[in-house]
């Protein structure tokens, strides 16, 4: 199991939260994705997906990863 951290730009409130985390956790491979607000981050746990099926995954929710 792999943990990736990213940060993320865009999010200003719960609803930011949820979506971001259900786009990553439609990825292939991920089993989580915890989304802070706050710290403006999400630490994903996955089989080694890549990272820019990740960054992909944010973009097309309406974030983007830095």
């Amino acid at each position: 199991m792999i943990k990736t951290h990213l940060k993320i730009e865009g999010m200003t409130c719960q609803h930011c939260v949820s979506h971001v985390t259900e786009a990553l956790e439609s990825v292939s491979g991920v089993t989580s994705a915890k989304v802070n607000l706050k710290k403006g981050e999400a630490v994903v746990k996955s089989e080694d997906t890549p990272l820019e099926q990740l960054s992909a995954a944010v973009a097309a929710a309406g974030y983007k990863v830095v």
